[in-house]
């Protein structure tokens, strides 16, 4: 069973393609599950679309789903399309969120910090003139938000949680192996799957996300593992999945898992 559970398309307003052209590259790539998971609308702010090139708006959120359940149905039987969302998680607007997302009928919902200190994870310049201190600081408050979000209950995968390296690689050899393990712990006891997501070969850092040494540390946690390309282009779907699961299979991992119903399928790899 290949599986990509992590794309986009035009309505984030930094991807290109319609749904039907992710769907059709993920049938060209030989996969038999196919997630769609658009960035969710700011919902914690008055405008309706806020951040044009960053998500969809809220009036687009009825329309994006109508398409995913419509495709659903027109593609039954050659590949199974899921409808998933990627929600950031804002603490203070987190219940905002779960409002408007309960009452549609998502396959799965991913959870991505995207965001610390108001300032995207992103930003190389955040790093610029702080201090190691200061550096262990950010660091350490992106993973405690990367926990209260696996508490929050809203998710059933967490996105690309190393992520923060992606424009500022030196992210990972800043020191903070506990605050890791005890986030990992806490993804673990919440049932929640991490993501190898392999998006991060489009940015400075390189490589997927997360790092072989938090795959080994997740592994020995007990945390579930997924696939996401995080394609903004159809071209990426499905990118990198067999040699991912090469890799899964050297650290130790047996199987992986996706969601459908938000039921947890596992998968052997």
């Amino acid at each position: 069973m290949k599986f990509d559970l992590h794309t986009h398309h035009f309505r984030c307003g930094h991807a290109d393609g319609n749904i039907r052209d992710y769907v059709e590259a993920a049938l060209e790539a030989g996969l038999q599950v196919i997630g769609i998971s658009d960035h969710t609308p700011y919902f914690g702010e008055k405008e309706d679309r806020a951040f044009p090139r960053i998500a969809m708006g809220k009036s687009e959120l009825q329309h994006y789903v109508r398409e995913v359940l419509d495709l659903k149905k027109e593609y039954e039987g050659r590949i199974d399309v899921l409808l998933g969302i990627e929600s950031d998680f804002f603490p203070e607007h987190a219940e905002t969120y779960r409002k408007f997302l309960a009452d549609v009928p998502f396959d799965y919902i991913i959870g991505s910090v995207h965001s610390v200190g108001g300032v995207s994870i992103f930003n190389k310049n955040r790093w610029k003139g702080l201090s190691e201190q200061e550096r262990i600081r950010v660091k350490e408050e992106y993973y405690r938000l990367i926990q209260d979000s696996a508490r929050s209950g809203m998710f059933q995968i967490l996105g690309h949680i190393d992520a923060m390296k992606g424009n500022f690689p030196a992210f990972s050899d800043i020191p903070a192996d506990e605050i890791i393990d005890e986030t990992l712990q806490t993804i673990a006891e919440c049932g929640i799957a991490i993501e190898i997501n392999t998006s991060g070969k489009t940015k400075l850092s390189g490589g997927w996300y997360p790092a072989d040494a938090i795959l080994e540390r997740a592994l020995h946690f007990g945390v579930d593992v997924t696939f996401g390309s995080d394609a903004h282009v159809p071209g990426r779907v499905g990118d990198e999945r067999d040699e991912v699961a090469r890799r899964l299979k050297d650290i130790g991992f047996r199987e992986w898992v996706y969601f459908k119903g938000k039921d947890k399928k596992a998968v052997p790899l």
